[in-house]
């Protein structure tokens, strides 16, 4: 076979990206996290026990993701990791943004963040919480919540909906209604890194 035969460009047939999805998302900081508590089981809400995630973020080799704002972690959650990249978020109102999250062995958390500073991107800090994870049935939906207390951050409540981009506006509104059945306010668009690293 002509060695010419074995370089051919690559067309995007080849290699067929996955679809990423939206994530849509609403936080809020909460003093009373026992008074939530309640309501959420009002609604109907299952609040699992708490567990510990470990959220090690990097920093790109030749853009700047505070100027671009997307994100690249490795999340170490148990016995089960993660390597996760948010696009921009795409609304002044809430924390939707693109999203392309993918499971990796819980042994490899250490091998993937010593890959990724070979590839010349950088660790930048850890996020650590304790979050709960609660299912909130609203509007015909399975809406995710999350209570977490963040080291050196404080206390929030997060709500989420992963949609295809045709769903986005009505998730966005399922969102708004249960945050205002739940009497949330005053909503937190900055991501855990940046309030931790503006508080530190």
């Amino acid at each position: 076979m002509p060695l010419a035969a074995l370089h051919y460009p690559l067309t995007t047939n080849h290699y067929l990206l996955p679809t990423m999805q939206y994530e849509v998302e609403q936080k809020f900081p909460v003093a009373d996290m026992r008074a939530l508590e309640t309501k959420l089981i009002a609604l109907g809400a299952e609040i699992s026990p708490p567990h510990s995630e470990v959220d090690l973020y990097f920093a790109h080799p030749s853009r700047d993701f505070a100027e671009t704002d997307e994100a690249l972690r490795i999340r170490r959650k148990g016995t089960e990791c993660f390597i996760t990249y948010k696009g921009p978020k795409i609304d002044q109102t809430t924390k939707t943004r693109r999203e392309l999250e993918l499971p990796l062995e819980a042994e490899s958390f250490e091998g993937w963040t010593r890959l990724l500073q070979a590839l010349g991107f950088a660790p930048v800090a850890e996020v650590r919480k304790s979050r709960r994870k609660a299912e909130i049935p609203w509007q015909d939906r399975q809406v995710e919540g999350s209570l977490d207390d963040v080291e050196g951050v404080g206390t929030f409540f997060e709500l989420e909906l992963i949609v295809d981009e045709g769903q986005i506006e009505a998730a966005k509104a399922c969102l708004a209604s249960l945050a205002d059945a739940l009497e949330l306010a005053e909503g937190e668009r900055r991501s855990y890194l940046e309030l931790l690293l503006e508080c530190s």
